[in-house]
């Protein structure tokens, strides 16, 4: 929003404005900046009203008494510290990201429909003291719903070949990393990154392009839930996130220049420096809300925050095309979910035995 204001003031009025407000190096820095700073300061009376409200986190239990036992002094410690979390990354958003991009429209859409979900989740949880909230298949049919919204959007101009649009709905445009060759919208939705090949990008084409559609939902929903997995002990899913965001940002930079893109090798997006922008906001977010998430916890971020910070990320790496770096880069995620995973197949196949004390596995330690 701060660059439509200022073209405006530039346009009408013949204000100059100093360009280092267009910079995505800046707009970065002051994103990550302006959520550190409303997530510190926000955080003290924010925390006074949870606790007012009496909103705060009940401990599961029931599948692991012994949990129940060793973190009974975490009761009623206030949760839905996520709001915080997404009013700055919304703040960031409208201040420093261009709102004509359709990688800021996606990336809302994200935070509003996802953020929805995990605070009704939340909701349910206080509301009826049951601390399973949205039965897990309805919450995972609701973030396939949204994921195939997602998946629609990027896909359709494949499917009718309408491959030019103009205006804010206007789809991401990429280029060869050494012809500089721009892609079609086709072109860029068929590609998949393999790291560590020595020709890395892959075009799929065919009935390929439904397993690209499959693999997006997967991506998505997956990284939501897995996050959401991770966020079990003070520190743990802001943490990570952090560091994930963190990373994930710089190669949505390196991704947005040209120099640096023919350089390394990879894949040109125009456009990118947003992502890189709202990623910087959400490390910015993570480290601020460390200051109340740390040991020990004043403030937990309930599925608000996890559930719409791993879509955030799975969302980022999609239009990065950074699918499978994604394992490399959130390992820590893949392993809470696969641990996940095995305990409940073990405890269905093998007559209700239990490869982990308790699950995720930071529990079992």
């Amino acid at each position: 929003m701060l660059l439509i204001f200022l073209h405006f003031l530039k346009n009408t009025f013949g204000i100059k404005i100093p360009s280092v407000f267009e910079y995505y190096s800046t707009r970065m820095t002051l994103a990550a900046i302006t959520a550190l700073l409303v997530t510190v300061f926000f955080g003290k009376p924010f925390i006074k009203k949870l606790y007012e409200w009496k909103i705060g986190d009940r401990v599961r239990s029931e599948d692991c008494p012994l949990l129940g036992e060793l973190h009974h002094n975490k009761n009623d410690t206030p949760t839905m510290g996520g709001v915080l979390i997404l009013f700055s990354l919304l703040v960031s958003l409208f201040l420093w990201m261009d709102l004509r991009s359709s990688f800021t429209l996606l990336l809302f859409f994200t935070t509003i429909s996802v953020g929805a979900l995990g605070a009704y989740d939340d909701y349910l949880k206080l509301r009826h003291s049951n601390t399973k909230g949205i039965s897990t298949k309805k919450k995972f049919l609701i973030q396939a719903a949204i994921s195939f919204l997602i998946v629609l959007y990027l896909l359709w101009p494949v499917a009718t070949e309408a491959l030019h649009f103009n205006g804010w709905f206007s789809p991401p445009l990429a280029k060869e990393e050494m012809s500089l060759h721009i892609l079609t919208v086709k072109e860029y939705t068929s590609l998949l990154f393999v790291p560590f090949f020595k020709e890395p990008l892959l075009h799929l084409h065919g009935f390929a392009l439904i397993g690209m559609g499959l693999l997006i939902i997967f991506v998505i929903t997956g990284t939501s839930n897995a996050v959401n997995l991770s966020d079990g002990l003070d520190g743990l899913a802001s943490g990570m996130v952090l560091l994930a965001a963190a990373a994930f940002a710089l190669i949505a930079f390196i991704s947005n220049n040209v120099d640096l893109a023919r350089y390394l090798h990879i894949l040109y997006i125009e456009g990118s420096g947003e992502i890189a922008i709202y990623l910087s906001a959400v490390a910015g977010a993570c480290l601020g809300f460390l200051w109340y998430n740390g040991y020990p916890a004043q403030v937990f971020m309930g599925d608000t925050g996890s559930l719409t910070l791993g879509a955030i990320l799975g969302v980022s790496v999609v239009l990065l095309k950074r699918e499978i770096l994604l394992v490399v880069i959130g390992g820590l995620f893949v392993v809470e979910a696969l641990s996940v995973i095995l305990q409940v197949g073990s405890y269905r196949l093998r007559n209700k035995k239990r490869l982990f004390l308790c699950a995720p596995l930071h529990h079992h330690y």
